[in-house]
């Protein structure tokens, strides 16, 4: 049991041996019963301590997870709206605005556990079954690239999963370290010449301002020449406007990373005008992973074909790639999607 949950025990137990005290004079309370105390003990420790047995894999956990969970976290983990990304983030914790997820930032897998067997799904929690969560989790692993797609969780191999950020962590000193900012008398008056900006919080967009700076200023988007819309061509006239419209809605699974159409940005994931018959990591101002800056030196050119086996499972075609989606199940699903990404470019 963790230092939290002992002392939250123990505070409940001795409210609970304070009751019987005034019992007689309100007519009320009564010791808790070991049973009841026991359901409270739930947590995992990160050495795997509480973890029950059972199991679960990637293909279970995706099931799970698009019944229980996207409609928040969205199909593959990437985070819809405000609700929290829980994929993606990998490089970014020394940027001015780290993404923070289970594969970027959390160094124990049983804080993952822990949390999804305790607390998820909102508004339902502890409502999945064990191999459930284990599923869940092990699909969560495979959406931030730490396993791959054949991965079976288990309370047998838990402790073999190597999370990214394990070794991100300190020890907690402040208590020693930073003693004398509160062991000082305080300044209470004249404690500086003057006050000034020296830094903005440029992504929130709260620092004061004056001057009302246009927000374009503060987090400009990204202008890419090379995937500006073009007016429509002949082939794209061409295209079958029932595949396009059956594509569009298909993309929809894509739009949590991908933007295409007038004004498109790159996000996660690159902007993707022109995508269909252009060389690979080819769109500036975009940081592809290795895997693809390595298929870009070696030729590959998304062509209709290459197109449809990445699009059937990105994972497999290629090693390293971070898209976290698991692929499109269905050949009309990927054929009406690359008409409609030709509807917009080259």
């Amino acid at each position: 049991m963790s230092k939290y949950h002992k002392l939250l025990a123990a505070s409940v137990f001795g409210l609970c041996l304070a009751i019987p005290a005034n019992a007689e004079k309100f007519g009320l309370g009564r010791p808790a019963l070991p049973e009841e105390i026991a359901a409270w003990d739930l947590d995992v420790a990160p050495d795997g301590t509480g973890l029950p047995e059972g199991s679960g894999d990637v293909f279970t956990g995706e099931e799970v997870f698009a019944e229980q969970c996207a409609i928040c976290h969205g199909d593959f983990a990437e985070g819809v709206g405000n609700w929290p990304k829980l994929a993606g983030g990998e490089g970014t914790l020394a940027d001015k605005d780290p993404l923070k997820t289970v594969g970027s930032y959390w160094p124990y897998l049983s804080t993952v556990w822990d949390y999804v067997n305790r607390s998820m799904p909102f508004g339902n929690a502890q409502s999945l079954e064990t191999d459930e969560v284990y599923a869940m989790v092990a699909y969560i692993l495979y959406s931030n690239d730490i396993v791959d797609d054949e991965f079976t969780l288990s309370h047998e191999n838990f402790l073999d999963v190597e999370m990214p950020n394990a070794m991100g962590f300190i020890v907690d000193d402040r208590e020693t370290a930073e003693a004398h900012f509160w062991t000082d008398e305080p300044c209470m008056t004249d404690c500086k010449d003057s006050v000034e900006i020296t830094m903005r919080a440029a992504v929130l967009d709260v620092t004061p301002d004056e001057t009302h700076a246009d927000a374009e200023a503060v987090e400009p988007a990204v202008k890419d020449a090379s995937v500006e819309v073009v007016e429509a061509t002949e082939e794209t006239a061409a295209l079958d406007p029932a595949m396009i419209e059956s594509g569009e809605k298909v993309f929809k699974k894509c739009k949590a990373c991908h933007q295409v159409g007038d004004g498109a940005k790159h996000r996660t994931g690159p902007a993707l005008n022109g995508i269909v018959g252009a060389t690979a990591g080819a769109a500036e101002g975009f940081k592809y992973s290795k895997a693809m800056k390595d298929a870009a030196d070696a030729g590959l050119i998304w062509s209709d074909a290459e197109m449809a086996a990445f699009l059937a499972k990105p994972k497999a075609y290629m090693k390293g790639t971070r898209m976290s989606f698991a692929g499109l199940r269905k050949p009309d699903d990927i054929e009406a999607v690359i008409v409609y990404l030709k509807s917009f470019g080259p």
